[in-house]
């Protein structure tokens, strides 16, 4: 007995909700168990913010007795309206407003198909829709199937065996006929973990497939996702509840031409200083050895206080949190948290994708970063960083910085303040 639904046995459930029948009689008329039947309505149900006719969307308490008037004020759009609980943004303006939650969605059959107050009923509403519920299982069985299933740890097992063996001029499959029982994965999977920019090696270090033309947009491959176990945005969101003093610092790449040599930045949200690093290869060793760097550099009091919380986004170059977090066996204890955004939502790190406008003024997009080096990286941060910024009080982040962490720790970053006359934000800054 499936439990995979068809398009028509959902439209079947939906007509049975309407009826208002039992899931259990619902499983006995399409042969599936009832628990089948309940997880498909739970999980596949849409929430739809509507009204009814003549009414909008109106999840307030006092909805029915309000006899509240221009509340938008002069930005009302609908100055015709008699009341403003007629109106679509009500909710969102009205200083009085009180969510009101119907807990019958909550309950057996977790939906809104067949309540018999469906037609007067301006509240959120879960509704089962089948056209719906299908594209919504199918996307989730498509995701599920695609891209790259491997841990950190195996990853890292795969690196030691093949990155120098490919350093030292060695093909593919000469290194897996050679190791085939250390490996344990088939000669394609090397390629494709090589092409995800999972090793220290890339498509580069591969004498005869850089010679290859592409012959079709190879999809973009996913990381195991059990390194983001207990770092999602939610989770961020949770510590930050339990420690609302702390300070976060968002990390993100700045990519030049297609292969080429890419920017690592670092955002101190706080001050709006951010640091910039140049890199050979966008992969996670780069990132990584950056950070071991830094904690050489700055210490370890020093650096857990300036990196408590590090947000970032869910590139592959970030996919060894615990190299971050832990560092390696010489510099070994808990030194920092890393949490990643929402897939597809870089607004949650939004300060630092303004503050890349900058860079992009003298770094347009498109450009190769080859021919830089990071002393050129560093002066151009450096006129960045001393730029006076209006919400820090017309001071620059270099000063903010040094009130709040003194000045050594910028001059052990490698920062220095540029007069303000001199600050250049154009491509010549690095052509002088």
């Amino acid at each position: 007995m499936s439990t995979f639904f068809t398009y028509e046995e959902r439209l079947e459930i939906q007509k049975f909700l309407k009826e208002s029948l039992s899931f259990k009689e619902i499983s006995r008329r399409l042969e599936k168990n009832p628990t089948t039947i309940s997880r498909e309505i739970r999980k596949h149900s849409s929430e739809v913010a509507t009204g009814y006719s003549g009414y909008p969307y109106n999840a307030c308490k006092n909805r029915f007795n309000c006899r509240y008037k221009d509340v938008c004020g002069k930005n009302c759009t609908r100055k015709t309206t008699i009341y403003c609980k007629l109106c679509q943004s009500c909710n969102d303006n009205c200083p009085d407003f009180i969510l009101e939650i119907c807990t019958a969605r909550f309950r057996v059959p977790y939906v809104c198909n067949g309540c018999e107050t469906l037609g007067k009923c301006s509240l959120l509403k879960n509704i089962y829709n089948a056209e719906h519920a299908h594209m919504k299982a199918h996307e989730a069985i498509s995701q599920s199937r695609s891209g790259l299933c491997v841990s950190e740890d195996e990853v890292a097992r795969l690196n030691k065996i093949i990155s120098p063996l490919v350093q030292n001029g060695q093909s593919v499959h000469q290194i897996y006929v050679t190791h085939e029982d250390e490996i344990m994965c088939s000669e394609k999977t090397i390629y494709n973990y090589i092409d995800a920019c999972l090793f220290d090696v890339r498509n580069i270090d591969l004498p005869r497939k850089v010679k290859f033309r592409e012959r079709y947009k190879k999809p973009e491959f996913k990381v195991d996702k059990g390194c983001r176990i207990g770092r999602n945005y939610n989770d961020f969101q949770a510590f930050l509840a339990k420690n609302q003093d702390t300070t976060v610092v968002q990390m993100d790449s700045v990519i030049g031409s297609k292969g080429g040599k890419c920017l690592l930045t670092i955002h101190f949200v706080d001050t709006s200083l951010m640091l910039a690093f140049l890199r050979d290869a966008n992969t996670s060793k780069s990132v990584t050895d950056i950070y071991e760097t830094l904690y050489e550099t700055l210490g370890k009091e020093v650096f857990t206080a300036l990196f408590p919380v590090i947000l970032t986004d869910n590139g592959s170059e970030f996919s060894n949190p615990k190299a971050i977090e832990y560092g390696t066996e010489k510099f070994s204890g808990h030194r920092t948290n890393v949490f990643y955004c929402d897939a597809g939502s870089p607004y949650q790190k939004g300060a630092i994708e303004v503050n890349h406008e900058m860079i992009r003024r003298i770094l347009p997009k498109g450009n190769s970063f080859d021919h830089l080096t990071q002393e050129n990286i560093s002066l151009m941060m450096n006129h960045i960083n001393s730029y006076k910024r209006k919400k820090l009080n017309n001071r620059s982040p270099y000063e903010t910085f040094s009130f709040y962490h003194g000045e050594e720790i910028l001059q052990n970053l490698g920062c220095t303040p540029v007069a303000a006359s001199d600050i250049m934000l154009k491509p010549i800054l690095l052509k002088k």
